[in-house]
C-alpha cells in the first residue's frame, strides 16, 4: 500500500480509542479480569493526527509498512481517568486510585499485569484494532 492510500484510509477513521486495564495478583488468583483505570480518544488526547504522524515519520526516509506499529508515546486526555500514565493518575504517586474489589494502587507491584488495548472505528466500517498488550511485573531478585 502507498503511503498516500495509507493516509487516506487513516483520514476516514473517526474514533481512535485506547485503554489501559490494571489486574492485580490477587484479582489473577481469584479468576477476575482486573479493571480498566484509563481510556481517552486519541481525538481529545493528540495534538497531531495519525496522518501527520505517518507522514513526518516516512519524510526522513522511514520504510512504514502496514501492519508496523508506530509509538507516539503518552496520550493523555484532558480529564484524570483519560491519564495516560499510571504516574499522571496518581498524581505522581501522591494519590492511590481504586483498582476494584478494595484494592488501591499508586504503583505497580509485584504480580500486576497491565494490558494495553486500542481501536480504531467507523460508523458502517469495520473497526480494526490490535489485540491486548500484556505487561506482567515479575518479583524482584533478593
Amino acid at each position: 500500500m502507498k503511503t498516500s492510500k495509507l493516509l487516506a484510509t487513516l483520514a476516514t477513521l473517526t474514533l481512535i480509542e485506547l485503554q489501559v486495564w490494571l489486574q492485580t495478583a490477587v484479582h489473577r488468583q481469584a479468576g477476575k479480569h482486573g479493571s480498566r483505570v484509563s481510556s481517552a480518544h486519541a481525538q481529545e488526547a493528540a495534538y497531531w493526527t495519525p496522518a501527520q504522524l505517518i507522514a513526518h515519520h516516512t519524510s526522513g526516509g522511514c520504510n512504514l509498512q502496514p501492519g508496523d506499529l508506530l509509538g507516539t508515546g503518552t496520550l493523555s486526555g484532558p480529564l484524570l481517568g483519560q491519564s495516560g500514565s499510571l504516574l499522571e493518575l496518581t498524581r505522581g504517586g501522591r494519590e492511590a486510585i481504586d483498582v476494584g474489589d478494595g484494592h488501591e494502587r499508586s504503583f505497580l507491584g509485584d504480580g500486576d499485569a497491565v494490558t494495553l488495548k486500542g481501536r480504531c472505528s467507523r460508523p458502517g466500517a469495520r473497526s480494526i484494532g490490535f489485540g491486548p498488550c500484556v505487561g506482567m511485573v515479575a518479583e524482584a531478585w533478593p
